[in-house]
């Protein structure tokens, strides 16, 4: 993981091997302590975002007890990725299969490059997303193209995944370098102003999002608590005098 843009982070992922999953939650942890983030990229390695789980490893765990034990894992460590204060973005270069369909869903952008593709491939390995992708397909996209994705394994295009509402924008670069940059420009957008109300801005979505209508309340309260008459506050008033437009 490489630090960009000062409160930025760039995290790239390929194959969902077991010792790649430990990883993974070893970064989120670190992301979890970086007080001072206040954005996230994901991308692949070589031009592709992630070809889906390793099957070596899939094939070695062979009971219905060792695959609830993996989805239980995945869903922990996507839940933790989705609730971080940091404005994330997946940017989705060639082929995000199965797991790694599952994964850009934990973000809460999504870019993608001309002549990739997303795929849920679950049903054709006779099972379902189970780390979450398809509790939050549905809530990205809506319950009736969640169900027409993932029953007719379908391979999303960027034009198709756009229309969708699946991804956010189709970047104009296709280049590994060349769309990271465009990507930290288009997220730039998001994450300027103050660290603190940025952060505090995602807890409020992800409290929204996840809690019921009173505790989302009573978490919007207390974070208003730690940032009026705090120094952004402050300043802000300051330069700005009255918000008459």
């Amino acid at each position: 993981m490489q630090k960009l843009m000062s409160n930025l982070a760039e995290y790239p992922a390929l194959v969902f091997q077991g010792v790649m999953m430990l990883q993974l939650l070893e970064k989120v942890i670190e992301l979890e302590n970086w007080t001072e983030g206040k954005g996230l990229i994901v991308r692949g390695a070589k031009n592709t975002f992630c070809s889906g789980s390793d099957l070596n490893a899939v094939k070695a765990l062979g009971t219905p007890e060792d695959g609830v034990a993996l989805c239980m894992f995945m869903q922990n460590t996507l839940t933790r990725l989705m609730r971080l204060p940091l404005i994330s973005v997946a940017l989705v270069q060639g082929w995000a299969l199965g797991g790694g369909a599952e994964f850009i869903t934990a973000c809460d952008f999504r870019l993608m490059t001309a002549g990739s593709e997303i795929r849920f491939v679950h049903k054709e390995m006779g099972i379902i997303p189970s780390w979450g992708g398809a509790t939050r397909l549905a809530e990205i996209i809506g319950r009736r193209q969640a169900l027409k994705v993932l029953s007719g394994a379908l391979k999303m295009d960027s034009k198709q995944a756009l229309n969708l509402g699946m991804v956010d924008e189709v970047l104009q670069s296709s280049g590994e370098t060349e769309s990271l940059g465009e990507a930290q420009e288009w997220l730039k957008q998001f994450t300027q102003g103050p660290t603190e109300v940025i952060r505090a801005l995602k807890k409020a979505v992800s409290s929204g999002k996840e809690l019921c209508f009173q505790e989302a309340l009573q978490t919007e309260r207390d974070l208003l608590g730690t940032l009026w008459g705090g120094p952004a506050n402050l300043e802000a008033i300051a330069r700005k005098g009255k918000f008459c437009k």
